[in-house]
């Protein structure tokens, strides 16, 4: 368990978040710094970016699993930028109608090394008009 506690502090720290371990899973919750509103009431909770991983083995390799709140014209770069990187976008498609802007989520995953997935998305991270932060 120590092991799996020092990656995910390293995970938590390339993603500029904080991570925590639950039940075997290393989370890191991010949330887009952008104001959105759902029938137009302001929603804080419809803009989130998780990134996760979890199954870690004795080689150091993980299941890495993300999902994050994109805006419509962010698709192209921000995709490119990950399929690029070899990750696989598994789903790219809205949670709520009504939205403004136009709010897409996006899933990632990856069988790899937790600490390169992180860096991956990082990367991928700039490629979204604004990064997505911490609490």
């Amino acid at each position: 368990m120590v092991q799996m506690d020092t990656i995910c502090k390293q995970f938590g720290e390339i993603l500029h978040g904080k991570s925590k371990v639950e039940k075997g899973v290393c989370t890191v919750s991010l949330h887009r710094a952008f104001k959105a509103t759902v029938q137009g009431k302001p929603s804080t909770s419809v803009v989130p970016a998780d990134v996760l991983f979890e199954s870690l083995d004795q080689n150091g390799v993980a299941l890495n699993l993300a999902e994050i709140a994109i805006l419509q014209e962010e698709i192209p770069a921000f995709t490119h930028s990950l399929t690029n990187q070899g990750l696989i976008v598994s789903a790219l498609h809205n949670h709520w109608v009504f939205t403004n802007p136009t709010i897409i989520y996006i899933h990632i995953q990856s069988v790899e090394p937790p600490l390169d997935f992180a860096r991956k998305m990082a990367y991928s991270f700039r490629f979204l008009s604004s990064p997505p932060v911490s609490g």
